[in-house]
């Protein structure tokens, strides 16, 4: 059921605009005795999920009893990390996901149907893992906010994401993950309908239907004075997802005429501190890139690999080396076989030799990212350079040079027409 809907391409929701639309859609569901809230961690800033957490939270008062950021496979989240995304929001109602071990098995997708649905490329059945909190802690109403936009694992980010990924262990994570990558980035990028998305469906279809969950969706455009917010949509089934995608395929994908030789993205540095998140500069823009083509990382916060030990251990041992040479590595080495989402995020990581990516860290150094397969370029010279003061978003000449200039590439998703 759809509990409220608004969005278009020319909307830009205020913060009351959330906030009325939110409380319009609790209203409708009633009076609950006990509230979760899942939203994202800060790696998800711009979402605006604090704000609506902090509206439901305004809302139902002791009522919401916890707020359990979908980690995934990311670090927890610090109190000045709780402040800046979540407000006024007190820290106690904070709960810690533990991707590795505070789980419930709901149930396993059987192989057969991942198979049907990855055209054979895996056959593993898959389980439907959730953090115990959502199945032990007694809730009549479980808030799944965040922002539907194009995603590099499962097409269009969010809905049962939030909970069977974001929530989920590491067995979920990695066969989902693994999933995406083998059956092909470029072909689920922007796409609300892919093998990864009809697993999770199916999992929320078989096994998560007594769970009371309702999910409040945003879709937000990277403008040119900030963040527009184009829509909410708040409903307990498929529906609120499937109209959040059509609209976010309209304002954060941006179809080019032909391959781009130069892009430069900027990773800000409060959200963007692992190659894990920052490479969202190589999954949002691979279909963009021309053979031959550079791409520019300024990423001034970047001081790791993994957001997790082992995954940051695994990507410094193996590097992006690209699809045939990660999956030889997968058959053969044990510790990649047992964290298939690095090897995924090993693929995704990679340009499979069509174009140079160079870094150019805050934290780390020149050998440890060379280590890893990528070029390296000192951060003071290249911001310098290519300032993101003075940089539009899109096409700009700089000393003479095109560019295509991307402030934020978790915002959307870019590719030239001959690849998409």
């Amino acid at each position: 059921m759809l509990y409220y809907q608004r969005g278009s391409e020319n909307e830009n929701l205020s913060a009351e605009d959330l906030k009325e639309g939110l409380f319009q859609a609790l209203d409708a569901l009633g009076a609950q005795k006990k509230v979760l809230a899942i939203p994202p961690d800060i790696t998800r800033f711009y979402s605006r999920a604090g704000e609506l957490t902090e509206f439901a939270w305004q809302y139902y008062g002791e009522t919401l009893t916890g707020i359990l950021p979908a980690l995934g496979t990311h670090f927890a989240m610090t109190e000045a990390e709780m402040d800046r995304m979540f407000g006024d929001v007190p820290h106690a109602l904070f709960r810690k996901h533990d991707w590795r071990n505070d789980l419930v098995t709901l149930g396993r997708v059987p192989g057969d149907f991942v198979k049907e649905v990855s055209g054979g490329k895996v056959d593993f059945d898959w389980p439907a893992q959730v953090n115990r909190l959502l199945v032990d802690g007694g809730f009549d109403l479980i808030l799944s906010i965040g922002q539907v936009v194009p995603h590099e694992v499962v097409g269009m980010a969010n809905h049962n994401k939030n909970i069977f990924v974001g929530t989920g262990g590491a067995e979920g994570i990695n066969k989902s993950h693994f999933l995406g990558a083998v059956y092909g980035m470029e072909r689920m990028m922007g796409r609300a309908d892919t093998p990864v998305r009809r697993v999770l469906n199916y999992a929320s279809d078989h096994f998560a239907k007594d769970m009371p969950i309702v999910y409040v969706l945003t879709v937000v455009e990277a403008a040119k004075d900030g963040q527009a917010v184009r829509g909410l949509f708040v409903g307990d089934d498929v529906e609120c997802f499937e109209r959040a995608a059509e609209l976010s395929l309209k304002v954060n994908f941006q179809m080019l005429d032909k391959p781009l030789n130069k892009v430069v993205v900027y990773l800000e540095p409060e959200e963007f501190k692992s190659t894990w998140l920052g490479n969202k500069s190589i999954y949002r823009t691979r279909m963009a890139m021309a053979d031959g083509g550079e791409l520019i990382v300024l990423a001034p916060g970047l001081k790791e690999f993994g957001e997790d030990p082992e995954i940051d251990r695994l990507i410094r041992k193996y590097g992006y080396v690209g699809t045939p040479k990660v999956l030889a590595l997968a058959e053969q080495n044990e510790d990649l076989q047992n964290n298939l989402s690095a090897a995924a995020h090993l693929i995704h990581g990679s340009s499979e030799g069509r174009f140079s990516v160079t870094y150019c860290p805050g934290h780390v150094s020149r050998d440890k990212i060379e280590s890893v397969n990528f070029a390296y370029a000192d951060l003071e010279e290249m911001i310098t350079r290519y300032n993101p003061k003075k940089l539009k978003d899109g096409f700009n000449t700089v000393g003479g040079e095109d560019i295509f200039y991307i402030s934020n590439p978790g915002m959307g998703l870019w590719a030239s027409q001959e690849r998409f």
